[in-house]
């Protein structure tokens, strides 16, 4: 089997649901999200992206490259998927991570799984990184296969970035399995986190649970040193702003506001449909609004696009249901013939039609309740090539820290958020332009290369990989 130099370990490969007539695969692409932070990157180095495979019994079918990247596929079975992903993932992690903003759930019968998937996964990955290669676990699914890596190759250089919040001790010690969890994290040579915090709060955690002498930087695990660091990630900021600027993707938003009804203003949402993006407080605090008479319908349209995501979990299913009902009890109350309060989508869109819906939004609203960076935010940053604009966004945010220039918000304060709202509706156009061209110099300066630049320089001390990953 050929092997490679540059392993990505993530849940799931990054290919679409379906293939074309000719057999090809594409990358599947987000709103936000892993696939859309490491494609750019990939497709200039020649790498392997073990992934998981969930359709069908089986072993795992082989795959043809995708963009020069490629695919390693993991079998996944039904029972993997309730016990791995929507159970320890989704159903314990997921909530303790976003600050408990739902009960997490623990089932020993969980654990179990999540351990067989990851050990599954390093398996994988020991067969397709050649000798000395450089792999870079992703994420809180896979928290164990680091250190079960290091078991099986210790001749690799390991990396593991955290895209979620990684939370403060006392959450974090609630975890019955708290200790494997983070000697799985600690086989890697370097911990990437979105912030600074979350680096001091795992620091914290490693001496608390483990007895290991750590600093916010440093950790020593027995003849080894691991590294960890906030490693902010980011977009393609270039590759936005060009479609943005498209013609075609210009029409399409005149078109789109036009289709609207030709508001004064627009306010856009785009979210997965999560319990930690503050939908429902965002809902309410716009109907309260229209209540009061701060807004009204024939001025301002809402569109709120809410992507259903982790249907087959039970608290997922009740926010979706909670969601169309307080749209529709909103619509009913204010929305006239012809003009909804609110226009609610939840229907995935390409990257044209979101960078058109970028362009129509004069308001984008990202006010998540909390969220490891939230790559939205600066998405719309980069598509806004006329400098207008503005960001609402939510204080608890990765995002926030980097862009500080936006109309920042605490999403659990009703009021506050309804008086962010309106200030960012209601903003001078020379203040609105000021902290728009801050925002996009700020992104152009720090875009998905220099992040890669950044976790690679300190992950590859050869420098060989970084200078392949940042050519492109």
């Amino acid at each position: 089997m050929r092997q490679s130099s540059l392993v990505v370990v993530a849940n799931r490969l990054p290919i679409d649901d379906s293939q074309a007539l000719d057999g090809a695969c594409e990358w599947r692409r987000s709103p936000g999200g892993l696939v859309s932070a490491l494609h750019p990157l990939l497709r200039h180095t020649p790498a392997t992206w073990v992934g998981g495979w969930v359709r069908g019994t089986g072993p795992a079918p082989a795959l043809p490259d995708v963009d020069g990247v490629r695919m390693h596929s993991v079998a996944l079975t039904g029972d993997d998927l309730r016990d791995h992903y929507e159970g320890f993932a989704n159903a314990t992690l997921w909530p303790i991570y976003h600050d408990a903003v739902e009960q997490p759930e623990h089932h020993r019968r969980w654990w179990d799984g999540y351990l067989r998937v990851n050990q599954r996964f390093a398996e994988a990955t020991a067969e397709v990184a050649e000798r000395g290669a450089v792999v870079w676990v992703q994420d809180y699914h896979l928290q164990l296969v680091p250190g079960l890596l290091r078991d099986l190759r210790p001749d690799l250089r390991i990396g593991f970035f955290l895209h979620v919040p990684f939370p403060p001790p006392e959450l974090f010690m609630q975890l019955p399995r708290r200790a494997e969890l983070l000697r799985g994290i600690l086989g890697a040579d370097l911990v990437g986190f979105q912030r600074a915090q979350a680096a001091h709060n795992f620091a914290q955690l490693v001496t608390k649970v483990l007895g290991l002498p750590a600093t916010d930087r440093r950790i020593a695990v027995d003849d080894r040193v691991v590294r960890i660091g906030a490693f902010p990630v980011s977009i393609d900021t270039a590759e936005m702003s060009a479609l943005a600027g498209r013609p075609e993707v210009a029409d399409r938003a005149r078109r789109l506001r036009h289709d609207l009804g030709s508001p004064d203003q627009v306010i856009l949402s785009v979210d997965r449909m999560d319990y930690t993006k503050g939908i429902e407080q965002r809902l309410k605090a716009y109907s309260e609004l229209l209540a009061g008479g701060h807004v009204k319908v024939r001025d301002t349209a809402l569109v709120q696009v809410a992507v259903p995501s982790r249907e087959r979990v039970g608290q997922y299913q009740i926010l979706r249901e909670r969601v169309e009902r307080e749209v529709g009890r909103i619509n009913g109350e204010f929305g006239r013939v012809g003009e909804p309060a609110i226009h609610y989508l939840t229907q995935p869109f390409d990257r044209a039609e979101l960078a058109a819906l970028y362009r129509v939004a004069d308001v984008m609203a990202v006010t998540p309740l909390r969220d490891g960076m939230n790559l939205v935010a600066k998405e719309y940053v980069a598509a806004r090539v006329d400098n207008a604009g503005a960001l609402l966004l939510s204080e608890f945010a990765g995002a926030a820290a980097e862009l500080s220039q936006a109309y920042l918000v605490n999403p659990h304060d009703l009021e506050g958020l309804k008086q962010g709202l309106l200030a960012a509706l209601r903003a001078d156009p020379a203040d609105v332009r000021t902290r728009m061209q801050a925002m996009r110099v700020h992104l152009r300066e720090h875009d998905i290369r220099a992040w890669a630049r950044s976790y690679l320089s300190t992950l590859d001390q050869s420098g060989s990989l970084l200078t392949h990953l940042t050519s492109g």
